[in-house]
C-alpha cells in the first residue's frame, strides 16, 4: 500500500468532517456531470421519465461518474494514488461474502417491506423507478449501468475512499457505521422532497432512509472483512440487477395489478441507488 505525504493521523471529529465533505462533493458533482445528458434531450429538464432511453442512459453513466472524479481527486490531493484502491480476485471466503451480502440485502428490503406493510407506511418516491418508467428495455439498460457504473463508483467512494479514510480515527465497524450514517443523512433531500416539489410523508422518508443505512453497512461490513473493493462491488450489482430483472419479467408478462404492486415494493429496494 502507498503512504502519503499528506495523511496524518485525525480523530473522529475531523475524520467524519472530511468524510462529510467528500460524500456532499460527490453528490453535488454528479449533479454537474450529467448535465450534459441534457443535450441529447432537453427533456431530462422538464420530464425526466418521459425522455429517450439514450439519454436517460448517458444521464445516469454521468451521474455516476461524479463519484469517480471525487473520490479519484482526493487520491491525488492527498498523495495516496491508485495504488490506495483495494482491487484483486475474490478469493473462495470472498465470494462466500458476497454470496452472503446478496442473501442479507435481500432479506433486509423484505424485513423493511413487511414492517412498513404492517405499519401501513406510505410507499417512496424513488428517482429512478421514475426515470426508467414502464419501458422494459430501459429495464434492461438499467442491470448493464448498475455493473458497470452505479456499482462501482458509489463503492468507490464510500468504501474504497471515504470508509477507509475513517478507520485512521474509528474500529473498522465504527467506520462502517459512521459511513453508511453519512451515506443516509445525505439522501434526506432526496426522500423528503418528492418529484413534483411537494415534501413526502415522515413515514415514507423513514423507511428510505432504513433501506440507505441498511444496504450501506451490508456492503460496508463485506468491504471491512475482505479489504477487497470488488467484494461489495458485485453483491451490490448483484443485487440491485436481481430486482431490475424481476422488474423486467413483471412489466413483460405479469397483469397490470401485479406489475403496480410489485413496482411500489421494489422502489423501497432501489433506496440504495443514489439518485
Amino acid at each position: 500500500m502507498e503512504t502519503s505525504t499528506r495523511q496524518r493521523t485525525d480523530g473522529p471529529v475531523r475524520s467524519t468532517l472530511v468524510g462529510i465533505g467528500l460524500a456532499v462533493l460527490g453528490l453535488v458533482a454528479s449533479q454537474f456531470t450529467s448535465l450534459p445528458a441534457a443535450l441529447l434531450d432537453s427533456t431530462l429538464l422538464t420530464n425526466p421519465g418521459g425522455a429517450s432511453n439514450l439519454a436517460t442512459f448517458v444521464f445516469l453513466t454521468l451521474n455516476f461518474a461524479g463519484f469517480v472524479l471525487v473520490g479519484g481527486a482526493y487520491l491525488w490531493w492527498t498523495d495516496r494514488g491508485w495504488g490506495w484502491l483495494d482491487l484483486e480476485v475474490p478469493t473462495r471466503r470472498g465470494w462466500g461474502y458476497i454470496g452472503l451480502g446478496i442473501v442479507a440485502s435481500i432479506a433486509f428490503v423484505m424485513a423493511v417491506n413487511v414492517v412498513a406493510t404492517v405499519l401501513e407506511l406510505p410507499s417512496s418516491e424513488n428517482q429512478v423507478v421514475t426515470l426508467v418508467g414502464d419501458d422494459p428495455t430501459m429495464v434492461l439498460l438499467m442491470i448493464v449501468i448498475v455493473f458497470l457504473f452505479n456499482a462501482p463508483a458509489e463503492e468507490f467512494l464510500f468504501r474504497n475512499v471515504i470508509q477507509k479514510r475513517l478507520y485512521a480515527a474509528f474500529s473498522r465497524m465504527g467506520a462502517v457505521v459512521a459511513t453508511s450514517l453519512i451515506f443516509a443523512v445525505l439522501h434526506i433531500p432526496s426522500y423528503a422532497i418528492a418529484m413534483d416539489g411537494t415534501f413526502a410523508p415522515p413515514g415514507a422518508i423513514a423507511v428510505s432512509l432504513a433501506v440507505v443505512f441498511g444496504g450501506a453497512l451490508i456492503f460496508g461490513t463485506l468491504y471491512a472483512k475482505t479489504d477487497n473493493l470488488l467484494v461489495p462491488i458485485a453483491a451490490h450489482a448483484t443485487f440491485n440487477a436481481i430486482q431490475f430483472g424481476i422488474l423486467y419479467l413483471v412489466l413483460r408478462y405479469a397483469p397490470d395489478e401485479l406489475e403496480t404492486a410489485t413496482t411500489v415494493s421494489l422502489e423501497t429496494g432501489l433506496a440504495i441507488l443514489p439518485l
